[in-house]
């Protein structure tokens, strides 16, 4: 199923809109950084974002070291071709993660 991209203007507006996410990946993903107090607090927020990322049926890219978190989000239906552009379900998905915060 494919999935409709955001053009350039709906880009600008989602990174104006959220600007602790940046664009990645030549502006096929946006990338969030975040430091917790320490690892159980980290992990805390990204069992929260697992339950948002069920309900939202898009699922973020992830990595955790310790207090660490870095999210990715893209979506792979939107240009599978070429691994994934962004998509309204991104800019639903930053939008939720940063109400967790």
């Amino acid at each position: 199923m494919s999935v409709p991209k955001l053009n350039e203007k709906e880009v600008a507006t989602l990174l104006a809109d959220h600007s602790d996410w940046s664009s990645a990946r030549d502006g096929a993903a946006i990338q969030r950084k975040l430091q917790f107090a320490d690892f159980s607090e980290a992990w805390g927020f990204m069992a929260r974002v697992a339950l948002l990322a069920e309900k939202h049926d898009h699922h973020p890219e992830w990595f955790n070291v310790y207090n660490r978190v870095e999210i990715t989000l893209t979506t792979h239906d939107a240009d599978p071709d070429n691994g994934g552009a962004l998509s309204q379900r991104d800019a639903d998905m930053a939008e939720a993660i940063d109400a967790l915060l």
